[in-house]
């Protein structure tokens, strides 16, 4: 479930289930940072009780920040971590327990998913350093100079999973941070604080989901307890309404989309072009290394109430004349259920269904139209009702052809739009004017150079290049000539300043490293358009499908893997119920196909014998050889490198490169 589309169906479909969060800030005296007091009134006028944090949530965006150059130490990370925690528990201030968790051994039919994450990180980092190397060689025959690469130890982000060296050290991090905040912070003084690292297995949300099920069976439970949960998946919002807990908020950032209110003059956010001001760019962050000292704004976050939500599912899920007495509980099992058929982690989602194009609202129409001819809820507690869930995915599948026909409709008008656009940028439609406006024409620039006495100023602001001295030639330091004043009469002399070059040709380099790998990804992704072979809407689109994507040739062939699609498919809808609801249920288990089934073909489903072998998970570096690419050998073992990179491993064939694995 793609975190982009569904929050951001939830947010519009719903408005009243997000609230800004009130943050307070530092106050500064005499240039003494005096921290806030968290032991004083949540200013959000709510005191929670627990906060839980998906740590991976955090890891990942101080190992790899947007706002701020990479830090380049194990110690830039945790430092970045231990603020970004201090900034949360500011704004939530929890008043009985603290729970970090951290992502250990997943189950199995996660490690899918995680293994072509890894290999693809490895691949974009191989591709990024040799076309860095690459523009390194291009800016020294140019006789420009560079500093020298820098040192990380963070070159690989794949070292975020569990067994690997960066995991050990984080934990103890975690430790001493801990015992710093519990000596020394008023607001960290009563709070039991736990902190799940990498050695137990599981997914860090999925150890919360199950600590919070304990506590509920422990004697002397308030039902009453305030939640906060912070992470950045589109399933914790499931998990949170899973848990039945009415006291219940997400704790997320606000998600900005690529290019919203961007101005495409100054690239800076926050205002469009027809505002743009010309100021120079803000400093990005502690670490900024060329911003002009003003501190960028920090991203704002917001409060998902689980409580408001369910008051809106309670009024959208009312069943027109209900056969019975409709549970509200019930109902908010069955809405999380309905949710899978659009993919989660675990499962792809159905060809037929796209949140983007309103999956979501029509599994509810459907839901509330077919109801009573369901004969009761499609969920008891973990577990589906295998006939019910064929009788209402069936009436979704009834749609099937009216969705794709539709979808080629929109896909015909958007390749049209496109052409179009080509074709006008081809004429020039689009292209720069001849004419600027003052305002907008370049400065004069001057290079260690020397203009002759007596010559007359030019009628327009121009470059002057220096050719000599070595110096490439590139715009270095503008200076501006008085408006009527002789060049003879002022002559202007611009010293070289050989660090600050040095400083511009590494903002160039990195600027053309990331468009010249962004125009690779665009020419890659419009060069290698495969024709359609499947036509979805037109007639025989499922026959098609079956030979494309499983390489079915018979109709005996198709049939007896679309019996196996489905039984693994309904297999997956109860295994991530039963994980949702009470844990795993088995380990071992995963989806062993790439697609999913198309809802129509979802049939005889209770004629079907689910049973699942618990199992154990895999140790650490079991796990690791699963998932890592061989570029991430050094994460492991000397004895397990070769493994992974030995010709003569007996499981060499696992570790493909270039685009075999893609």
């Amino acid at each position: 479930m793609g975190v982009p589309a569904f929050y951001r169906w939830l947010a519009e479909k719903y408005p009243m289930v997000v609230v800004d969060v009130i943050e307070e800030e530092p106050v500064v005296i005499d240039g003494v940072s005096i921290p806030v007091d968290t032991s004083k009134p949540n200013p959000n006028k709510i005191e929670y009780d627990n906060l839980y944090l998906d740590m991976n949530g955090i890891i990942h965006p101080c190992f790899h920040p947007e706002d701020r150059p990479s830090p380049s130490t194990f110690d830039e990370v945790f430092q970045c971590m231990f603020d970004y925690i201090d900034r949360l528990f500011v704004m939530v201030r929890p008043r009985k327990l603290l729970f970090m968790a951290i992502d250990g051994v997943a189950p199995r039919a996660k490690m899918n998913q995680q293994r072509s994450r890894r290999f693809r990180a490895a691949k974009d980092a191989a591709e990024a350093a040799a076309e860095e190397a690459r523009l390194r060689e291009e800016f020294e025959r140019e006789g420009r100079n560079l500093p020298p690469k820098e040192e990380s130890q963070l070159v690989d982000s794949n070292v975020i999973t569990p067994g690997t060296p960066f995991m050990a050290v984080l934990s103890v991090a975690l430790q001493y941070y801990i015992h710093l905040r519990l000596n020394y912070d008023p607001g960290w003084k009563n709070i039991k604080v736990i902190l799940s690292d990498a050695n137990v297995p599981g997914e860090g949300e999925h150890k919360i989901m199950s600590y919070i099920r304990l506590q509920r069976n422990l004697p002397g439970f308030d039902p009453n307890t305030r939640h906060c949960l912070y992470g950045l998946d589109a399933d914790l919002i499931m998990l949170a309404l899973a848990t039945h807990e009415v006291h219940f908020s997400i704790l997320r950032e606000v998600v900005f989309t690529p290019g919203q209110d961007k101005c495409f003059l100054c690239g800076q956010m926050g205002h469009l072009a027809a505002n743009c001001e010309g100021k120079a760019k803000r400093k990005a962050g502690e670490f900024d290394e060329k911003g002009d000292g003003q501190a960028v704004a920090k991203k704002p976050y917001q409060f998902l109430n689980i409580w408001t939500l369910r008051e809106y599912l309670e009024y959208e899920m009312r069943i027109p004349n209900p056969p019975f007495q409709m549970d509200l509980e019930r109902i908010v099992d069955d809405f999380i259920f309905i949710c899978f058929f659009v993919g989660n982690d675990f499962l792809p989602h159905m060809p037929t269904l796209e949140i983007r194009e309103g999956a979501i609202n029509l599994l509810m129409a459907v839901y509330k139209k077919e109801f009573s001819s369901l004969g009761g809820y499609l969920t008891d507690g973990c577990k589906p009702n295998l006939s019910r869930v064929e009788h209402f995915i069936q009436a979704v599948g009834s749609y099937e052809d009216k969705i794709f026909q539709k979808r080629a409709r929109m896909h015909q008008r958007q390749a049209e739009r496109i052409k179009r656009e080509k074709a006008q940028a081809r004429r020039g439609d689009d292209a720069e004017p001849q004419f600027q406006p003052d305002s907008l024409v370049p400065v004069a620039r001057f290079h260690g150079s020397r203009l002759a006495s007596g010559a007359s100023p030019a009628p327009f602001q121009q470059t002057v290049e220096s050719n000599g001295n070595g110096y490439s030639g590139r715009p270095h330091k503008v200076r501006r000539l008085s408006p009527g004043a002789t060049i003879g009469a002022a002559i202007v002399e611009a010293e070289y300043d050989i660090e600050t070059d040095v400083q511009d040709n590494k903002e160039e380099l990195k600027a053309k490293l990331k468009a010249a790998i962004r125009d690779k990804s665009d020419l890659f992704n419009s060069n290698n358009h495969e024709e359609d072979k499947i036509k979805l809407g037109e007639p025989g689109w499922k026959e098609r499908y079956y030979e494309e994507k499983f390489s079915a040739k018979t109709l005996e062939e198709m049939e007896a893997i679309r019996k196996d699609v489905v039984l693994r498919y309904t297999e997956g809808l109860c295994w991530v119920m039963h994980y949702y609801y009470e844990g795993v249920c088995s380990w071992r288990w995963f989806y062993p196909y790439h697609y999913a089934p198309f809802a129509s073909d979802l049939k005889d489903l209770g004629q079907l014998d689910i049973q699942f072998d618990l199992g154990s998970p895999f140790k650490p570096f079991n796990q690791l050889l699963g998932v890592f690419p061989a570029a991430s050998a050094h994460a492991l073992p000397e004895h397990y490198r070769k493994l992974m990179t030995d010709p003569n491993s007996p499981i060499i064939d696992f570790y493909p490169t270039g685009m075999q694995f893609c």
